[in-house]
């Protein structure tokens, strides 16, 4: 479950000392990546337009978790300006930046999400979309079902496509998460759900409208460990593999990636898009082949983040995009001969410098968002937290938002 601080617990945890001790990176990270067929050198530096757009002073100022969603089902580098992109958020903070304003409080949910027209990051065509309740506060869009959660329950969201080989249905995983009280990360992922929107065209009306309508499923994904109690979930991050995505070489499969365990394990499933919601049509790598049995799964690689991406590369191989052992100050990449590896070492490609500034603040959940991205590039987010939240939110109340950096790869023979 990705690190966060309940707004019931503010309090001050003191750790991760080494964040202070290990080298900041310049602003201009660089490498190369060897292949049978050529080089990749790549470089890495700040996208300050992307990490301004999330900059904002009043209403929505920041939240955790983002994940991007073509709202045209097309994933790949270089998609068309047309396209609407929606943004999905897990805790999500509402109030104002300025103390000179009536209402300068905090209030927490648990969702939110806006939409961008267009692929460049143009704050005016930027809107986050409210769900208020009778009070006039705003709250969580996204709310499981009674018949899918207990009491007290709230969705974590994980990533999400819209399926164009499935009458553009917009699919979105939610993980089940409740308090347990504990004085550090008082929380605990107790069951995964698959949310189904149905919008009738890549509006932002129609998606609002889908909201109120989710069809949600119970599904076989979350993960526990039998032997250590440690659990899981599948959905950290999706990889659309199909001709219709617009993804090449596509062998016409979702693959859904999944992070489990003390050592952030990653585990992989995949179906054919169009039987997405057949959770029996699912098959799990066991190393050799594409087993029926979720419990066959296992790990092909590890100290991953609960949040990551997968993307391809120019050269055939596979870009997996995560923060170093879930928490740390190093977004990384490992890079994969096929979507379920083998995967190569880890790649350090930013060194974050947010914790440099404050002992309390780290940062976490590094993904590429391959649609917003360049051809020739990665366009990457990560999030920054405090331990110390609430007090260190009136010192700086636009810190919990995402940061973007860019990633460009050149082909040298």
């Amino acid at each position: 479950m990705p690190p966060r601080i309940l707004a019931e617990n503010p309090m001050r945890v003191i750790l991760f000392l080494m964040f202070l001790v290990i080298p900041f990176f310049p602003l201009l990270a660089q490498g190369t990546l060897d292949s049978n067929k050529f080089h990749l050198s790549f470089t890495v530096n700040e996208a300050p337009e992307w990490t301004k757009l999330f900059h904002r002073e009043s209403g929505w100022i920041g939240a955790d978790g983002i994940y991007s969603i073509p709202l045209d089902g097309r994933e790949h580098i270089g998609n068309s300006d047309s396209t609407k992109t929606l943004f999905i958020f897990s805790d999500t903070i509402y109030g104002s930046a300025d103390e000179k304003e009536e209402d300068s409080g905090f209030h927490m949910i648990n969702s939110s999400y806006a939409i961008l027209e267009g692929l460049q990051p143009d704050a005016d065509r930027l809107t986050f979309y409210k769900n208020k309740g009778k009070d006039g506060k705003e709250k969580s869009v996204f709310v499981p079902d009674r018949h899918i959660a207990e009491d007290g329950e709230y969705y974590w969201l994980g990533d999400g496509f819209v399926n164009r080989d499935q009458g553009n249905r917009l699919y979105i995983f939610g993980y089940r998460v409740r308090n347990t009280g504990a004085a550090v990360f008082g929380f605990e992922e107790v069951g995964n759900s698959l949310l189904i929107a149905r919008p009738e065209s890549a509006s932002a009306p129609a998606v609002s409208e889908a909201f109120r309508n989710l069809q949600q499923m119970r599904t076989p994904f979350f993960l526990r460990d039998s032997i250590d109690g440690s659990t899981g979930s599948f959905g950290a991050g999706i990889l659309v593999n199909t001709p219709s995505a617009g993804v090449p070489g596509a062998d016409g499969y979702v693959y859904v990636y999944g992070v489990r365990g003390k050592r952030k394990e990653l585990v992989v499933a995949r179906v054919k898009a169009g039987d997405f919601d057949h959770f029996d049509s699912w098959r799990y790598w066991d190393g050799t082949s594409w087993n029926p049995a979720v419990n066959s799964a296992v790990t092909v690689t590890d100290r991953v983040s609960n949040e990551l991406s997968v993307s391809p590369l120019p050269d055939g191989r596979y870009a997996l995009i995560f923060q170093l052992d879930g928490i740390g100050r190093e977004v990384a990449m490992r890079v994969g001969l096929s979507p379920v590896g083998p995967f190569g070492p880890v790649v350090k490609l930013w060194s974050c410098p947010e914790p440099l500034a404050n002992e309390n603040y780290y940062v976490y959940n590094a993904k590429a968002h391959p649609h917003l991205s360049q051809p020739g590039e990665l366009l990457i987010s990560y999030n920054v937290n405090s331990f110390d939240f609430f007090n260190d939110l009136q010192n700086e109340p636009t810190l919990y938002r995402p940061r973007f950096i860019r990633l460009r790869l050149t082909e040298t023979q």
